[in-house]
């Protein structure tokens, strides 16, 4: 579970703001039905239910806010803090009923310094004024030494990783523009271990991904560093925040899907609503087709285009897409990882299966129609046309349903989408990875 944490006024005033949007969508039918107007009823229930812990949770930290800013009683503030030894200062601030002008006066700098400290949660101050901070707001500061060789250094951190995957993931990245040609194996360990510890162990990010054998993990942490990396390249032209409430954009993009760049203009309006989509093809020896997770607040979603067709391709995305839209309080800070053709039972993969399947096509229409037992293409071409979506889209759905991939072999549209959406080496150079550059 991910809480919201409110931290000052700016943020207060933006959550009451928020949460009213909230109360008011969900206070009538009617005003609910305008909020997720041209959505399918199944999945209107699924955002009905999403808005309303959404609501929940922006109301818990309103109140663990203003009680600890008006009380000192920093309790439930300090839980959605959790360890963060940023967090930590900022709550310690607010219980004592310190402004960040009270607290600068303290310290001897001006009230700019302080906004600077908290805008990035205290990430950038030295050890030395970190303590002298802490010292001034009653927080106690404490080290030791574990044993866990993720805490022993650089090199301990990545000593299960063999040199072959260093290698593939070099080789890999040399052939698709990821590095620039200084980075060496024993640079490309050092970035490797460093995201580690950034981001945690590769292990722990399967939180979607449906396999036993976790011998490619570190090529799993190579390519999300990847996408994180392009992700921030993007987020840096100044994107939109994700806004829960709106949801009016996502009804446009199974439509999207009839135009030969349609997987270029579904990439514009998730940026559009303040998710980045970014298509990196996986490491051989990598089995995923997507993901989705949180970066410093940023939605993104990961897509690798293992099996270059339109039906998996706007599946892919969608089932994505719902995780962000469905789960961006319940998992999306740790990620999912997805492997589509490996069978699950974790229930927020089935909501976001759910999600895609009644997005594209749904589910009382698809019941209906005569598509589903055709023999032929052209009743399934006319539904196509009826729901004003690419017909790849229901020859894929047949396919997985009848567990037979030569049905409409030629209908699915392969080999259109990766040109499309990845560029050639030769195009990346302005993303390549130096040494001694961290994602």
């Amino acid at each position: 579970m991910s809480f919201r944490i409110i931290l000052n006024e700016k943020e207060m005033r933006e959550a009451r703001s928020r949460s009213a949007a909230l109360t008011n969508a969900l206070s009538t039918e009617e005003s609910l039905k305008r909020v997720v107007e041209g959505l399918p009823p199944e999945v209107v229930k699924q955002i009905t239910v999403t808005m309303k812990a959404e609501r929940d949770d922006l109301t818990r930290a309103i109140e663990a806010y203003d009680l600890a800013k008006d009380t000192g009683k920093s309790t439930p503030l300090e839980q959605r803090a959790g360890s963060d030894p940023g967090l930590v200062l900022i709550v310690a601030r607010i219980a004592k009923g310190y402004t960040q002008r009270d607290l600068a006066w303290r310290l001897g700098v001006k009230e700019q310094q302080v906004q600077r400290y908290e805008a990035d949660r205290y990430n950038t101050i030295s050890i030395k004024n970190y303590a002298r901070v802490a010292a001034l707001l009653g927080v106690r500061l404490s080290a030791s030494i574990e044993p866990n060789s993720q805490f022993r250094g650089l090199d301990r951190v990545i000593d299960d990783v063999s040199r072959d995957g260093i290698k593939k993931i070099l080789k890999h990245g040399r052939a698709n523009g990821w590095f620039s040609e200084e980075m060496d194996e024993t640079k490309l360990r050092q970035y490797i271990a460093e995201n580690r510890i950034d981001f945690g162990s590769p292990t722990l990010l399967r939180t979607g991904l449906n396999v036993q054998d976790h011998s490619d993990d570190v090529l799993l942490h190579a390519w999300r560093a990847r996408i994180v990396t392009l992700a921030r390249e993007v987020a840096r032209q100044g994107i939109p925040v994700y806004d829960p409430v709106n949801t009016s954009w996502l009804h446009q993009l199974p439509k999207l899907s009839v135009f030969p760049n349609g997987p270029l203009l579904a990439q514009k309006l998730l940026f559009e609503a303040g998710i980045v989509l970014i298509a990196e093809r996986q490491i051989p020896g990598l089995t995923i087709d997507g993901a989705a997770f949180l970066d410093s607040g940023l939605p993104i979603i990961g897509l690798t285009l293992r099996k270059d067709d339109q039906g998996n391709f706007w599946f892919s995305l969608m089932h994505e897409i719902g995780h962000v839209v469905l789960h961006r309080l319940t998992g999306l800070a740790n990620g999912f990882f997805d492997q589509f053709d490996a069978s699950s039972t974790d229930e927020q993969e089935s909501e976001a299966d759910a999600f895609a399947s009644n997005m594209l096509i749904p589910d009382e229409r698809w019941r209906r129609s005569p598509a589903r037992i055709a023999k032929s293409s052209g009743a399934v071409e006319k539904f196509a046309r009826d729901l004003g979506i690419n017909p790849a889209i229901i020859f894929g759905r047949i396919q997985k349903e009848r567990g037979d991939y030569s049905l409409f072999a030629s209908k699915i549209g392969r080999n259109t989408v990766r040109k499309i959406l990845i560029q050639q080496p030769e195009d990346k150079n302005d993303a390549s990875i130096s040494s001694g550059t961290k994602v």
